[in-house]
């Protein structure tokens, strides 16, 4: 009885979306009449989380389950483009993820990561589009080829300024913090920065990525309600949003949902 409920439910999940789809159809053009006119984020932030625990429920492997998630950052970040947001970061993978998980599970995600910057390098849209692209993290913690991969994402997008992708790998915002002040203290102890001059402009410089604009509106998927340590410094004044569906299955109207969350949202950033 329980494998025939367990396959029952297996059918459902992979049956209903493709019933549903009319519907969602209509709610996508009615969610459109209401957020087309209103404001949009300059800079979006996407913890694109419960890939694996999506994989299980469907009796997949938890790494079908990271090909599913990038798969979908794809769409993703195409749909973000289309309505001009010139900021997306994406978080990745976390330090500690990057440390601290089963070793196979992160030799995979390596393996998704560098099929994913190959696959940018080869991309026509960061070129229709004229994406810049930045890596940030801890990257003596990855394969040395995908540091290679990085720098030449980095290089060949060095000119491109109409829209701005980073991507946070082996990131934490703890670390990114530590990591400013050792580098004020490097420039204070050799003279080159009086401790008086030190202010949140300056110390915003020493971020690894420091000509970013703050990030406006962050959307967590999977139910979870936090932030992980996911740029720390630069969302002071976000307005998170906190989405049931785990990332694979992430919809136009869940993103939609969100900015129509953020279009309603009074912003005085502590004024």
């Amino acid at each position: 009885m329980k494998n025939l409920r367990r396959i029952v439910k297996k059918l459902m999940l992979r049956i209903l979306p493709y019933l549903l789809k009319p519907v969602y159809k209509l709610y996508e053009k009615y969610l459109w009449t209401q957020i087309e006119s209103g404001p949009l984020p300059l800079h979006v932030g996407i913890i694109p989380d419960g890939n694996r625990r999506w994989a299980r429920e469907r009796g997949l492997q938890v790494f079908e389950g990271h090909i599913h998630g990038y798969e979908k950052l794809k769409e993703v970040l195409r749909w973000l483009w289309e309505l001009k947001i010139r900021y997306v970061t994406v978080f990745a993978m976390s330090t500690e993820n990057c440390l601290y998980r089963d070793r196979v599970e992160v030799e995979n995600l390596f393996n998704v990561i560098r099929k994913g910057l190959v696959e940018l390098l080869n991309s026509n849209e960061i070129h229709k589009y004229r994406v810049r692209i930045n890596v940030i993290g801890k990257l003596e913690y990855v394969p040395e080829d995908i540091k290679a991969l990085t720098k030449k994402l980095e290089e060949v997008t060095a000119n491109y300024g109409d829209y701005f992708l980073t991507i946070a790998l082996c990131y934490g915002g703890r670390q990114e913090i530590v990591d400013a002040v050792k580098a004020i203290a490097k420039d204070v102890y050799s003279g080159l920065l009086k401790p008086e001059e030190i202010n949140e402009e300056v110390f915003s410089k020493y971020l690894y990525i420091h000509d970013m604009p703050d990030v406006d509106l962050i959307i967590r998927t999977s139910g979870e309600e936090r932030i992980s340590n996911f740029l720390l410094w630069q969302s002071a004044y976000s307005e998170l949003y906190f989405c049931d569906a785990y990332w694979p299955e992430f919809r136009k109207i869940d993103l939609w949902r969100a900015i129509r969350s953020y279009q309603k949202r009074e912003r005085r950033f502590g004024r």
